[in-house]
């Protein structure tokens, strides 16, 4: 199952969010380090593609596609030196597959932030400069015991090296280590360091209804935010945590009246939960049937047998063939039976790239 760890300063909503997330009872005081090991949730990805399979289908249970949110403590300035337990926490964000960066984007003077002020982007270059000067000391720790095996003359130990010191160069200038220009083979050598900033990283802007939301104010920060991010090549969205959190306790049909009466339009938490998939370059396919409809996780770009190794190892290299209908068009005809006859059911082989939304029956020796 996918990981995303929620970092960012103390006190700018994470545990909120992952509150608002799993519906669970993480602590979520006004304080730094309220969170001290990670909290982990499962959450099902919202789809009505899904819903809307199962209601055709008759289907006795509905699985959803599932991601593994961690709420990580708060990071100070000086974590990767182990200022505010910062080793500690930092070794949790390197077993997630992805990032999430909570952000504040509101000004209350209620609500305490460590710098004082808020400024987005003052924010994110403490984070992020903490994680690269994590990865820049493990990396150079990398370096030095790849010494042994360079000396023995290991050609993959050379490479490595070669590819290490590429991404040392880019840590030393203050730069996030994905922005390093290696090839994919050098990108499968260093994999096994598991850098931070290789990490695909999400930005996650988190205001607050009827407060001061940079959003929503003409002073400049919400626009320099938005340009810093760009100019990182990352993506970002916008949450209220706390209503969102405050939501999980109304009814289903009463949130969007609630959502008005807010002034939050959008379901923050479905373009988060969106966003994580395109940051992470993830589409979804579906099996349906009476018995179940499910929704599997799979890379952006995997062909039918790498598709069916999601459900089952053996489906990868037992493959024969697949049934694909796209989803729209299921739904459209009303029933298989149909999709059948009008031909839009397909017989795919093993080249076959999957596209997001496909319905899929798997065929295997």
């Amino acid at each position: 199952m996918l990981q995303i760890g929620i970092v960012g300063l103390p006190n700018v909503g994470k545990s909120t969010l992952f509150n608002a997330l799993t519906k669970a009872a993480v602590p979520a005081e006004n304080y730094p380090f309220c969170t001290i090991d990670p909290s982990v949730g499962v959450v099902g990805v919202p789809d009505e593609r899904q819903d809307k399979l199962a209601a055709l289908l008759q289907s006795e249970k509905t699985i959803p596609a599932a991601v593994e949110f961690v709420d990580i403590a708060g990071l100070v300035k000086g974590a990767s030196e182990g200022e505010g337990l910062g080793n500690q926490f930092l070794s949790h964000i390197r077993d997630t597959d992805a990032i999430l960066h909570m952000v504040r984007f509101f000004d209350d003077p209620d609500v305490t932030h460590v710098h004082g002020e808020i400024d987005p982007v003052r924010d994110i270059e403490v984070i992020n400069l903490e994680l690269i000067l994590a990865d820049r000391d493990a990396v150079t720790k990398r370096i030095e015991r790849l010494g042994k095996d360079i000396r023995a003359g290991l050609k993959e130990a050379v490479a490595e090296h070669a590819a290490l010191v590429k991404v040392e160069q880019t840590l030393s200038a203050g730069k996030l280590a994905r922005g390093t220009d290696l090839t994919t083979e050098e990108c499968k050598l260093i994999k096994s360091a598991n850098l931070l900033t290789m990490k695909p990283m999400l930005y996650c802007f988190n205001g607050k209804a009827g407060g001061h939301n940079l959003a929503e104010m003409n002073d400049g920060r919400a626009k320099s935010a938005y340009e810093y991010i760009e100019s990182l090549g990352a993506r970002y969205v916008h949450v209220d945590a706390r209503t969102e959190h405050e939501l999980n306790d109304v009814a289903a049909g009463d949130k969007a009246m609630f959502r008005q009466e807010l002034g939050v339009q959008v379901d923050g938490l479905e373009d988060l939960i969106r966003g994580a998939y395109a940051t992470l370059g993830l589409i979804t396919f579906f099996t349906t049937g009476p018995k179940e409809t499910r929704a599997w996780t799979i890379p952006a770009g995997a062909t039918a047998p790498e598709a069916g190794a999601a459900i089952h190892t053996d489906f990868k290299d037992k493959f024969i063939r697949a049934e694909v209908v796209a989803c729209e068009a299921l739904l459209a005809d009303g029933s298989y039976a149909v999709a059948r006859e009008k031909g839009d059911i397909r017989t795919e082989g093993k080249e076959y790239v999957v596209k997001d939304g496909d319905v899929m029956v798997f065929l295997h020796s």
